[in-house]
């Protein structure tokens, strides 16, 4: 069981076990916004299960680091279509080939099917003589904190619409 963690200004923070949510929410530090059906029961107590929690107070998150790069974002980011046809992708294309000094980040990288990244091989698009359908960037903003987790119904109250691109 995983709960959604709210800052105190709404925007997503991350993801925890359930149990991590009680404990922030028996320290005074959250509130639980949204519960699942099947309260947490102590021989002195009886709690919602939270699902999703709001801190008490603001925390200020640091941004100095972007998201790292991985193969699951890349596709992700690209909402698993290839850069090149717009079918299903399953593999990652260097734009600039590493064999030429393309190096693994996230603008360098794109979503592409077998059949066109083993036509292009370890040329660059306008060799082939193909575009871009998107231009590859740094994913951003706070769809990406959930980034890897399913996630649950009661959670899109409180994620942007972008979140829900899993």
């Amino acid at each position: 069981m995983r709960t959604l963690v709210l800052n105190a200004g709404y925007e997503p923070l991350g993801v925890v076990s359930f149990k991590r949510a009680l404990v922030l929410v028996l320290a005074g530090k959250a509130v639980v916004l949204a519960a699942d059906e099947l309260p947490v029961v102590a021989t002195t107590l009886s709690l919602p299960r939270p699902s999703v929690i709001l801190l008490t107070r603001y925390v200020r998150v640091p941004r100095a680091h972007g998201v790292a790069v991985s193969r699951r974002g890349v596709l992700r980011r690209d909402g698993a279509r290839c850069a090149y046809c717009r079918r299903s992708a399953t593999t990652v294309d260097h734009v600039l080939p590493r064999s030429r000094g393309g190096r693994d980040t996230w603008e360098n990288l794109v979503a592409c099917c077998l059949r066109c990244n083993g036509q292009k091989g370890d040329r660059t698009p306008e060799e082939m003589g193909w575009a871009l359908r998107t231009r590859p960037a740094a994913p951003a903003g706070p769809a990406w904190v959930v980034a890897g987790v399913e996630a649950r119904p009661g959670w899109s109250d409180y994620l942007p619409a972008a979140a829900e691109v899993a």
